[in-house]
C-alpha cells in the first residue's frame, strides 16, 4: 500500500509541476512576454522542424539583423510567418520594412513585411512539442487545470484514512472517554 501512495505522490507532483507551467506559460503570454508558436510548415527546415514549438520574445526592431530569424505578422496571410531576415530598412514614418525567406524556400516571401518597434524573436525552440504546450496555455483548459491540481494537492496533505487513531505523544496523557473507567482509589 506504502509503493502505491508513493507512486501517487509522484504522480500528483509531476502533474502539479505541469500545471503550474502552464499556468505561467499562459500567464506570460497573455501579459505579452512570450508568444508560442507552433511551426506548421517545412519552410524553415532542417533547422526549425513541422510541429516544433518556438517560444518567442519581443525584441526592437532596430536591432534586427539581416541573417536573424523572426516571427512577423504577414499582411498577406493575416498570420504569423517566422523566417530568416534577408533585408530590413526603417521607412520614413518610423516603421519598419522586412523581406524574409524560408530557409527551405526557393525565394523569398511574396511580399515584405511592415513591422513597427517590436518583431518576435524565437528564444526556445522545443522540437515536436508544439500542439501540447499550445493547448496547455489556454484559458480554458490552464484555469480549470491549476484549480483541479492545486485541490489535489492539497487533498495529499490530508489524512489518508480518518477512521485510523492519531499517533499519541509520548509526553501526553491518553484522553479516557466513557464513564466505564473508574478513578484510583
Amino acid at each position: 500500500m506504502r509503493i502505491i501512495r508513493t507512486a501517487g505522490n509522484v504522480v500528483l507532483w509531476a502533474l502539479a509541476v505541469v500545471g503550474v507551467a502552464s499556468v505561467l506559460v499562459w500567464g506570460a503570454t497573455a501579459l505579452g512576454l512570450i508568444k508560442p508558436l507552433i511551426v506548421v510548415s517545412g519552410s524553415m527546415e532542417p533547422g526549425i522542424m513541422t510541429g516544433d514549438l518556438l517560444i518567442d520574445v519581443p525584441h526592437d526592431t532596430g536591432d534586427l539583423a539581416v541573417g536573424e530569424v523572426a516571427s512577423l505578422h504577414s499582411d498577406v496571410t493575416g498570420k504569423t510567418v517566422t523566417h530568416r531576415v534577408v533585408a530590413i530598412e526603417q521607412l520614413a514614418n518610423g516603421t519598419w520594412q522586412a523581406t524574409m525567406k524560408g530557409d527551405a524556400n526557393p525565394s523569398e516571401d511574396a511580399e515584405p513585411y511592415v513591422v513597427g518597434a517590436q518583431a518576435w524573436q524565437p528564444a526556445l525552440q522545443l522540437p515536436g512539442w508544439g500542439r501540447a504546450i499550445v493547448t496547455l496555455t489556454k484559458r480554458t483548459v490552464a484555469i480549470p487545470l491549476a484549480v483541479t491540481l492545486l485541490a489535489f494537492l492539497g487533498l495529499t496533505f490530508l489524512s489518508s484514512d480518518p477512521s485510523r487513531p492519531r499517533p499519541v505523544d509520548d509526553d501526553e496523557e491518553p484522553a479516557l472517554t466513557g464513564s466505564s473507567v473508574a478513578p484510583p482509589s
